[in-house]
């Protein structure tokens, strides 16, 4: 059993910048590739990006590309996601999930969420 807990978001101007850590426990952190993806009010789940175990490898939506950026510190058994340059449309729940081996081709276990608003 993998447990994924996010923390990092809340509220933000405009412009402004975040850092969402992604804490994993449960299976060995280098067994598996990370992602993360948001959810908009009324909206699906959108894919944001992924790593592969090792951190080497990175995978971003095509139309974020720029501003988010996806790291893991495997030594702490976290998941990172800096977004700069917040957008209104930004505004989402942001969610960990862990991929079903070290390459990124699919997922089986997702955090709860840590919300993030962008507003003035």
């Amino acid at each position: 059993q993998v447990r994924l807990v996010e923390s990092g978001g809340g509220l933000v101007q405009p412009g402004g910048s975040l850092r969402l850590s992604c804490e994993a426990s449960g299976r060995a952190f280098t067994t598996y590739a990370t992602g993360w993806f948001r959810q908009a009010p009324g909206k699906e789940r959108e894919f944001v990006a992924a790593i592969i175990w090792s951190g080497d490898i990175t995978y971003y939506a095509d139309s974020l590309k720029g501003r988010f950026t996806i790291s893991r510190d495997n030594a702490k058994n976290t998941l990172y996601l800096r977004i700069n340059s917040l957008k209104f449309e930004d505004t989402a729940v942001y969610v960990c999930a862990k991929g079903f081996d070290v390459s990124w081709y699919g997922t089986d276990y997702w955090g709860q969420g840590t919300q993030v608003t962008v507003s003035s």
